[in-house]
């Protein structure tokens, strides 16, 4: 019987009843009395009539009928019934779904918030959808291997974020974990690998700093310091602004806008020679208002001792240090440290934070704006990590912040 062609199927009309016009081979267009046209299969499996369904027309061409038709006639002579085996497609299909990394990540997250603050959740819900959902979140996450995880991590270095490539797998071996305790995996491939594996170590020379905990002891012991009241308000400034010492002790009175609550660190004096802003909170302003008293009429924040037409050295902080009993675990660099960690654990904006650390990458077209992104935010970012530190210090414990900077 020769087969239809478009023409015929385009005038086919309705009728009372459904009818069919036959292609040929058991492949036929089911024309019903609403107007729909159907392509249809008959054929015998097992001694049983079955009857399959190839798409509607004309969703589906003439064309692509018979290549589905093709393709299930080829199936059916290997021994397989094509209905069965579209079945557990399609079942395989739900299940890969459903036991993605993706799937498995969102159920896992709903179950570690548990009693995390909103801020932390959404970071790390931003992290798993920026970072790990690209790279692992349609692979059926029992499939996953350690190179897969050795991609990724490799991926977020290589764009200047190690301790966030570093974060991204240790939240992915919390997935696996879940994963295996709930029946989608047997085993953690993130276990088989360590971040100094294959991460770039980090310079850790000179950088020593203390745990959260010790926070409060050492901020007393700044307030309390026996030295001299510039030094003792070089370290207050530092710890409020969390600026490299070099930035710091090479400040000048030119670069501050009061007014404007701002320090402008011109891009010379910077180590990614990008210009910097850092917003001052109202406890910075008043170290400055009292500094302002005490560096007479130098041009820097912190005039030397022996000649106030130089900065003070860098090292006076450091001294400082080791003479409150700091020696080899608290260095100003560290304050750095400990703004980033606490910052992040609290929750706060991760871009807001690099940003802050002056670590975002920068090149030749973003280097002229890139320093003023986010200022609002950052700005109260600066506020609440000033008011938490002078309530840890007061209070004598590390205590949860106030504020809600996003």
């Amino acid at each position: 019987m020769a087969g239809l062609t478009d023409t015929e199927i385009k005038r086919a009309k309705t009728a009372e009843k459904a009818y069919s016009l036959g292609d040929g081979g058991g492949l036929y267009l089911w024309v019903k009395p609403t107007g729909g046209k159907l392509w249809r299969w008959s054929y015998r499996f097992e001694g049983k009539e079955k009857l399959m369904s190839l798409g509607k027309y004309p969703d589906v061409s003439l064309a692509q009928a018979r290549e589905r038709h093709a393709e299930a006639r080829k199936l059916l002579a290997t021994g397989v019934d094509p209905m069965a085996q579209r079945k557990a497609e399609k079942t395989a299909e739900k299940k890969a779904v459903e036991n993605s990394f993706q799937s498995v990540a969102e159920q896992w997250l709903d179950h570690w918030a548990e009693g995390k603050s909103p801020r932390h959740v959404e970071y790390t819900r931003r992290r798993i959808e920026m970072d790990i959902l690209p790279a692992l979140g349609a692979r059926p996450v029992a499939e996953i291997e350690a190179p897969e995880l050795v991609v990724m991590t490799k991926a977020i270095e290589d764009r200047g974020a190690r301790d966030i490539a570093k974060r991204a797998l240790e939240t992915a071996g919390q997935v696996f974990r879940y994963a295996i305790a709930h029946g989608y995996a047997r085993r953690n491939p993130a276990t088989e690998i360590r971040p100094r594996d294959i991460l770039k170590s980090s310079r850790k020379t000179n950088y020593a700093r203390v745990e959260a905990k010790e926070l409060p002891a050492l901020l007393r012991a700044i307030e309390v310091y026996q030295g001299t009241h510039v030094t003792r308000l070089a370290i207050k400034l530092m710890a409020l602004t969390f600026v490299r010492t070099g930035e710091l002790m090479g400040a000048k009175w030119s670069e501050f806008d009061l007014e404007a609550r701002r320090w402008n660190i011109p891009p010379e004096r910077m180590k990614m020679r990008t210009a910097h802003i850092v917003p001052l909170s109202t406890q910075a302003l008043q170290v400055l208002d009292t500094l302002q008293t005490l560096s007479g009429t130098s041009e820097f924040l912190f005039p030397g001792d022996r000649n106030p037409k130089k900065p003070m050295s860098n090292m006076t902080i450091l001294g400082a240090l080791e003479r409150m009993g700091y020696k080899g675990r608290m260095t100003g660099h560290g304050f750095r440290g400990l703004a980033s960690t606490i910052l992040h654990e609290q929750g706060y904006v991760h871009d807001h934070i690099e940003l802050q650390l002056a670590h975002a990458a920068r090149n030749a077209v973003s280097a002229a704006y890139n320093h003023a992104l986010y200022l609002e935010p950052r700005a109260k970012m600066m506020q609440e990590w000033a008011d938490f530190l002078e309530q840890t210090q007061r209070g004598g414990k590390v205590l949860p912040f106030r504020g809600t900077a996003a």
